[in-house]
């Protein structure tokens, strides 16, 4: 299975997200604010990332900017997963290189599905 990173600060969410990978078979790595997250990903090489928004010093704007500018982890899709549900957050969200936006509090059956399509190889 797939090898998911997920980035944020709230221990809840962490145990929650990682609860819900590891039942569906995924390993999953866990970062607490955004500049470890981007030095795990970058160290790690994870299949998909799940990024927060809110976080103290690098949020996950800046995180999935970099993440999606730097030569080694561009390929690697990042999903949002956040509570910040405006529609002017999730467009700049996927400015910043973002593949998909979900809100919280996450639906297991839409993140799934979302990773799944992310993750997959495209037949040709």
């Amino acid at each position: 299975m797939a090898n998911v990173l997920v980035v944020d600060d709230s221990p809840k969410e962490l145990y929650r997200l990682k609860a819900i990978l590891e039942k569906n078979g995924y390993n999953v790595i866990t970062a607490e604010n955004g500049a470890d997250g981007v030095a795990l990903c970058r160290r790690e090489k994870p299949d998909a990332v799940l990024m927060d928004i809110v976080m103290p010093g690098l949020n996950g704007f800046q995180a999935t900017r970099q993440l999606s500018k730097d030569s080694e982890t561009h390929r690697i899709p990042i999903i949002i997963i956040t509570t910040k549900d405006q529609e002017t957050d999730k467009v700049w969200g996927l400015r910043q290189g973002a593949k998909d936006y979900l809100t919280k509090p996450i639906d297991e059956k839409v993140l799934l599905n979302t990773l799944t399509k992310l993750t997959s190889p495209v037949s040709a």
